[in-house]
């Protein structure tokens, strides 16, 4: 269908030129504007023409009626449907039978690699993500950052990019001594296997212990300091519990990371790179970008671009975070020399993001152009603010056990258990899905409630909705395949014969899921891909509820809304992959 859209743009643009004056140059087929009318008796496409009012020198209105015959007569656009001039606009309806078909013959040809496109073949992207500290387990605020960073990731892939998934660990600095002073204070030498706890999370119970101690104990906090002084000078006996703890908090984090789909192709840790970017600033500052303060510290003036100025090394010499990034970026792309790097990071670091990619500018590295800050913001549950240090954060596994049980409570009331033959498994499935929808289909700069009973309807706007009309088309492929769908077996898959409202509506939102992957790659937004899932799902119910399938009495019709459901399963597992809801056949 996109070979007639470009045919029916080629064709305005001929017909818009051949009524310019001689010698004025022609109209391009890319300067033609095509959208959906929002009635689907004015057509399947719309051409407005109110950007070439001023050029002609003639009311938009005026100028599709001009061109109206000229479309009627030009060969090119022959038998690819019918035109009308509706006010300013030009509008197609296209030959249903033709259209259906070219729809429904590339799904079920290209089948898991539908939906892909080429628009980012030959572009090497770089996405970072998660960046969890290694004093306490992943949280519902690393549940957005990791489904934002992933679903993209998988968005990007699916344009035709090289994706480079990166995560940057924070294993060193004071809060991870407290941890450890803690557990030197109460830990007794037991370990997680001993306790029966999950590695990540036992770490995490001993920064919480350390803030109830550091009430009662204010020289705590000085202790947490002398331990950092130690770890930086090299003491063996605190990197040896150093690399003990990070260990136990890296092996939980990434049983984390396993459970929710979430992978990386390379782990940078905070301990072996913090120290990167001094010799950078040093050069700098040899060169006059940035200027050193009385105490010796060393600034960059950031009054180009509208802000004060920013300390880039302490008087000591010492780093800071904004230092260990600019070295950071640098060896990044030194090791992958990409295109884009986009930082999924909150919105509470826009001012960090702007500083960074400033200072790489005026450290002349033109690869600066290619730095996005994806900010999102922030994510809570209705009873207010979570807090590490309190021990108020929700723990990642805690929410998806939560939501696996509400899954299995469900199956379990609607007498299921049998039907879906392993309700544990579906119930995960069924949680994770419901997590990752209900992070993704909010913007991601808006902050959000996650209402756990919410995102696990089965009715709306939710992920367990899409696995169930998931399981519904499955269950309808599976009956085709018994005596029920005998009439279908006979009949031949005819895709003229799909011409009622809702089967056409349907294979155009079915046909618009390649646009839906390069627009979510542009504007690097997975909502806009739960949101075209939501509006599959309607329709096809709506489908559903019109047009019997496999009861159909004429064979042909059966056989062809058969392989329009088959179509719409397709869809529905290459999307629903895409935001990490795990696709279910069976619920």
């Amino acid at each position: 269908m996109n070979d007639i859209r470009i045919l029916w743009k080629e064709s305005i643009a001929r017909a818009l030129t051949a009524l310019l004056p001689d010698g004025t140059e022609g109209i391009s087929a890319e300067r033609i504007i095509m959208e959906t009318p929002p009635d689907p008796n004015l057509g399947d496409l719309g051409f407005p023409l109110f950007s070439f009012a001023k050029l002609m020198h003639c009311a938009p209105a005026k100028i599709a009626a001009d061109i109206l015959p000229l479309l009627q007569a030009d060969p090119a656009v022959q038998g690819q449907g019918t035109i009308k001039a509706v006010g300013p606009y030009i509008n197609v309806f296209l030959p249903k039978g033709d259209v259906a078909g070219q729809i429904l013959n590339a799904i079920l040809t290209q089948k898991d690699s539908y939906g892909k496109t080429n628009t980012l073949a030959g572009k090497k992207i770089m996405v970072e993500f998660s960046s969890p500290n290694t004093n306490k387990p992943l949280h519902l605020g690393h549940l957005r950052n990791d489904a934002i960073g992933e679903s993209l990731s998988r968005i990007l892939k699916f344009g035709g990019a090289e994706v480079y998934k990166t995560n940057i660990i924070n294993d060193r600095g004071v809060h991870i001594c407290k941890s450890m002073l803690a557990y030197r204070l109460f830990g007794n030498g037991t370990d997680p296997v001993k306790e029966g706890i999950k590695p990540d999370k036992f770490v995490g119970d001993m920064y919480v212990r350390f803030h109830k101690y550091s009430k009662e104990h204010p020289e705590a906090e000085e202790e947490a300091q002398a331990l950092l002084r130690k770890w930086e000078s090299g003491d063996p006996e605190t990197l040896e519990l150093w690399t003990l703890m990070n260990g136990w908090a890296l092996q939980g984090i990434q049983q984390t990371y396993k459970r929710t789909g979430v992978s990386f192709d390379k782990l940078f840790f905070e301990s072996q790179v913090y120290r990167k970017g001094r010799a950078e600033i040093l050069e700098g500052l040899a060169r006059g970008v940035f200027y050193k303060d009385e105490d010796n510290s060393v600034w960059i003036d950031l009054a180009p671009i509208g802000l004060d100025k920013k300390v880039l090394l302490r008087g000591d010499g010492t780093a800071l975070y904004i230092t260990q990034d600019i070295g950071l970026a640098i060896t990044r792309h030194g090791e992958w020399p990409f295109d884009k790097l986009i930082y999924v990071v909150g919105n509470e670091q826009i001012y960090h993001f702007k500083v960074l990619f400033y200072v790489l500018k005026q450290l002349g590295h033109e690869w600066y152009t290619g730095l996005h800050h994806l900010a999102y913001g922030m994510v809570n549950l209705p009873e207010g603010k979570m807090k590490s240090r309190e021990g108020t954060v929700v723990d990642a596994d805690d929410l998806i056990t939560d939501l696996k049980n509400g899954a299995l409570e469900e199956i379990a009331a609607k007498g299921r258990e049998e039907a879906v033959r392993n309700p544990e498994e579906v119930a995960e499935k069924v949680a994770l899905g419901a997590l990752h929808y209900f992070l993704l289909q909010v913007d991601a700069m808006k902050d959000m409630l996650f209402n756990t009973k919410e995102s696990l309807s089965f009715n709306g706007n939710t992920g367990p909705y899409i696995q169930y009309m998931g399981a519904r088309i499955s269950s309808i492929l599976r009956k085709a395949e018994t005596e029920e769908g005998k009439n279908a077996k006979a009949g031949t898959v005819k895709p003229e014969l799909l011409g009622s409202e809702a089967e056409w509506a349907l294979l155009k939102k079915l046909e618009e899921f390649p646009a839906q992957i390069d627009k979510a790659a542009a504007q690097y937004t997975p909502t806009l891909i739960t949101g075209y899932l939501y509006d599959v799902c309607k329709l096809f119910s709506r489908f559903y509820h019109d047009c019997p399938i496999l009861a159909a009495e004429n064979p042909d019709t059966a056989a062809t809304r058969l392989a329009l459901a088959r179509a719409v399963q397709i869809v529905l597992k290459n999307a629903t992959e895409l935001v990490l809801v795990p696709f279910l056949e069976v619920m």
